[in-house]
């Protein structure tokens, strides 16, 4: 099994899309400082893929997923974090959330294109200004979470406060339900 070596994100540039390396450079120095990355194998990106190659739970593993919502001509796009083990109920609570009266995932183009993030490591820092980031209450209370660094070929630690702290951050509850077992 490949081991993980986390050290600190700042300190390891190469391994940051530039909108990630952005957003930790705009936050906090003390919250920026308890981020840490590490280099994977970028074919195993996908988090059911990373957690059983790296024998991560796949409770501490977070997927970013990228929605938009539409209501007339308005168009909202935001990101939802919720645990890997959980499913977000975009059209339910999202959809509520944003004020839309259809949601669903931002497709796969349109989502690269508006992060600068490649497919599969879009995390929540360094995510457009206007955009909201809905952190399921679950991944707040994580010591630490795993989630993307912006490319597929590394990964994030981020303690869930930080991540609940984020610039447009709102912890909900009941954002994800369980995922059905398949």
């Amino acid at each position: 099994m490949p081991s993980l070596e986390f050290s600190p994100a700042l300190d390891r540039p190469e391994l940051l899309a530039g909108p990630v390396r952005a957003g930790l450079e705009d936050l906090d120095p003390a919250l920026a400082a308890e981020v840490r990355v590490t280099p994977i194998d970028a074919s195993l990106a996908d988090t059911a893929a990373f957690c059983e190659a790296y024998g991560v739970g796949m409770d501490e593993g977070a997927n970013c997923i990228v929605v938009v919502g539409t209501r007339g001509d308005v168009t909202t796009y935001a990101a939802c974090l919720v645990l890997g083990t959980t499913r977000a109920d975009v059209n339910g609570v999202v959809r509520k959330f944003l004020g839309a009266r259809r949601a669903g995932f931002a497709p796969m183009d349109d989502a690269v294109a508006r992060t600068g993030m490649e497919y599969g490591g879009i995390t929540p820092i360094g995510l457009p200004e206007d955009w909201a980031i809905l952190v399921d209450s679950r991944v707040a209370a994580l010591p630490s979470a795993i989630v993307g660094a912006g490319i597929r070929g590394a990964k994030l630690s981020v303690p869930g406060r930080v991540l609940a702290s984020l610039p447009g951050a709102q912890v909900l509850e009941g954002l994800a339900r369980e995922a059905p077992n398949d």
